[in-house]
């Protein structure tokens, strides 16, 4: 493998969620989002004390022997453990099985007795036993509320961005039930080539409204402003301690006619094992995803049609996620 190249890193703007002046960070965040769709969120309101307490335990988790991790297998509803290799997100050039990561969902909680509780993506979470990692559980549910706190503040100001009303998201029928899904992640040490199809994260857009994502200080994460370029220019999005690296889904995309764009990203190994905590925030399971009322005129109609959220995120999860039936192969 030859010498690694030195990252050219993307400047992003940065938003600071302590500001005072609201349109000034209404402003940045909209450059951004014209830009590259991607940004910075600091100050959030989550101590870095937490924050380093969170990475420790998932580090607690990925360090178990893989027949441990596997008693918590993703399940129908996708929460629990995924092993290396399980996720494909660029088929078409990735010529091995899939990413180079292992990681674990954890979604809103949902007691059995609830009636959302059967429907994808929400129900009980699939939790290591508390005897293998005591308050491992509660560290993580703790996170989960208090990113979710940042992610409609966030969701916020892309509403104020769009022209809309501040809380448009925040409405029952769209945030009101979030499909809200933690994602631990652990990139092995291996190192990425693309030009043989060896990659930490295929190169992918996410499915839903914003992902937040927390990273340790191992670079890897690479962005496209232009996926239609040839060839594509990559730049990489460097680490910053204590901040959320947001970028917008491909909901929000067909929600803002495409005036926001969901940017293409994938993560290149380095040699470094490298872990990363992302976020995704999608509306309601029942949410019905249309143009919305500030992006379509005469001259620039529709260019998607309305689609609920449920169908939406079933079909890419099965797009890009292995048969649950090949675990169960190998465990017979």
């Amino acid at each position: 493998m030859g010498k690694q190249s030195t990252p050219q890193f993307s400047a992003l703007n940065c938003i600071d969620l302590s500001n005072p002046d609201i349109n000034q960070s209404v402003n940045l965040l909209k450059e951004a989002c014209l830009d590259s769709g991607f940004f910075y969120v600091v100050n959030h309101g989550i101590s870095q004390e937490f924050m380093d307490e969170v990475f420790a335990q998932s580090k607690k988790f990925f360090s178990l022997p893989h027949n441990e991790k596997m008693k918590t297998l993703r399940n129908e509803q996708h929460r629990g453990y995924t092993p290396v290799l399980d996720e494909l997100l660029d088929p078409e050039n990735q010529v091995h099985v899939g990413d180079y990561k292992e990681g674990y969902y954890i979604g809103v909680e949902k007691g059995e007795d609830d009636p959302q509780s059967k429907k994808p993506f929400y129900g009980p979470n699939n939790w290591p036993a508390p005897d293998v990692l005591p308050g491992w559980r509660e560290t993580m549910e703790k996170f989960h509320q208090e990113t979710l706190e940042v992610g409609k503040a966030v969701a916020k100001m892309i509403a104020l961005a769009l022209d809309l009303d501040a809380n448009y998201f925040d409405r029952p029928e769209i945030l009101g039930e979030p499909i809200a899904i933690l994602r631990l992640l652990h990139y092995e040490g291996q190192v990425s080539d693309p030009s043989k199809g060896l990659y930490g994260a295929g190169a992918h857009t996410d499915f839903g409204l914003i992902t937040l994502l927390a990273t340790d200080d191992v670079p890897g994460l690479q962005i496209c402003k232009d996926r239609d370029a040839k060839p594509q220019k990559w730049e990489d999005v460097a680490p910053l301690k204590g901040a959320f690296i947001v970028n917008l889904g491909d909901m929000l995309e067909r929600w803002s006619n495409c005036v926001f764009k969901s940017t293409l990203h994938r993560v290149l190994g380095n040699g470094q094992g490298r872990y990363s905590i992302a976020y995704f925030l999608e509306p309601s399971l029942d949410c019905l995803v249309e143009c919305l009322p500030t992006c379509k005129s005469d001259s620039n109609p529709p260019k998607y049609p309305p689609i609920l959220c449920h169908d939406y995120m079933t079909q890419r999860y099965k797009d890009t996620h292995a048969d649950l039936n090949i675990y169960k192969k190998q465990q017979a």
